[in-house]
């Protein structure tokens, strides 16, 4: 029996048309769950839904809700063999123990580490889906970074958007957030396309990687203190892994205060005092081949302060320009993030 996700466990292929068969219903343990009442909703929202998948907005094959692994999922990591994180300790034994990035982003991607986060992403994957999207499948998984491996500059969110991410797969995919980053990258030559709606749409970034702080949707946008901690290693593995990483872009003050932690994690010296956040602020930071890089804040895209004005695109292309200034100048001695 494979890993299981809501009361579903993986018992032999899916079908080519994306049903259940293959699947069969178990008994599902604390791990994951929430109230004893959003158990038995979720529970019995898919036994209503019983042979019932939604097609994927791009390639029309139908899938269950939350996506389990290996069944086809655009661009999904990982697969039924994946070993499988449920709790923090086991996080930092699977994150030490990746040899490379594919590894990493799969073993991310099928973590279940935080019972209310796993709760809640999957509550909203099944009966929590936003009317407009009600009959699409939600990934309702942890969200992997995107990018290619030997990116010199790296982003750092918060957490995918309930309705955004846990629903695509993808990071800043499907929501306004991820509307006005995707546009910018592209103006700085950093992304393939200037929209990200759908894994699987061609979108893919260039010179840069893109993760989280919290890799799965949490309630009201807030992670807890102790789900950040459980989250960690993953991103401490992850720049671990990439020692070409020249730049650290920031969104937002929690991804700065990450950013901090996660490099000091992966052996990075960061200055003390804790330098502040802010829009534009930079840090040095030295690797531990002595190398320098550099920590950049950004307000982050959120619709907060992107409609208040707090949050320009001009604000947002300058702190990118500066990104690919400093990967570009230290990596080739000019401004250029090309690979």
């Amino acid at each position: 029996m494979g890993p299981t996700f809501f009361g579903w466990a993986r018992m032999g292929s899916m079908g080519s048309d994306g049903s259940r068969s293959g699947w069969k219903r178990i008994r599902t343990g604390r791990e994951g769950a929430g109230s004893a009442c959003d158990r038995r909703a979720i529970i019995g929202a898919m036994t209503e839904a019983t042979g019932a998948t939604d097609p994927h907005p791009l390639t029309g094959t139908g899938f269950i809700s939350p996506v389990p692994p290996g069944i086809g999922w655009p661009g999904d990591p990982a697969d039924t063999t994946t070993p499988v994180a449920h709790s923090a300790d086991g996080v930092a034994r699977l994150a030490r123990s990746a040899t490379d990035i594919p590894a990493l982003d799969a073993r991310v991607s099928v973590c279940r580490a935080c019972p209310r986060l796993v709760a809640w992403r999957e509550r909203v994957a099944t009966i929590g889906r936003r009317a407009s999207f009600a009959h699409e499948p939600y990934w309702g998984r942890p969200v992997p970074s995107i990018g290619p491996a030997d990116a010199r500059i790296y982003v750092v969110g918060l957490a995918p958007a309930a309705n955004g991410a846990n629903r695509t797969g993808r990071m800043f995919t499907g929501d306004r957030s991820g509307d006005w980053l995707w546009a910018a990258f592209h103006r700085a030559g950093m992304a393939t396309r200037d929209t990200s709606r759908h894994a699987g749409d061609g979108q893919a970034p260039i010179g840069l990687r893109m993760g989280a702080a919290v890799r799965c949707a949490p309630p009201a946008n807030k992670p807890t203190t102790a789900e950040k901690a459980a989250c960690l290693p993953w991103i401490a593995r992850e720049l671990a892994l990439m020692p070409q990483v020249r730049v650290l872009v920031a969104l937002g003050g929690i991804a700065w205060d990450t950013a901090l932690r996660v490099v000091r994690q992966a052996g990075w010296s960061a200055p003390r005092p804790k330098p502040r956040f802010g829009h534009g602020a930079e840090a040095v930071l030295a690797r531990p081949d002595g190398d320098e890089a550099t920590l950049l804040g950004s307000y982050h895209p959120s619709q907060q302060n992107t409609f208040t004005g707090r949050l320009t695109a001009d604000m947002l292309d300058d702190v990118l320009a500066r990104a690919a200034e400093l990967a570009g100048r230290r990596v080739h001695g000019v401004s250029s993030i090309s690979t």
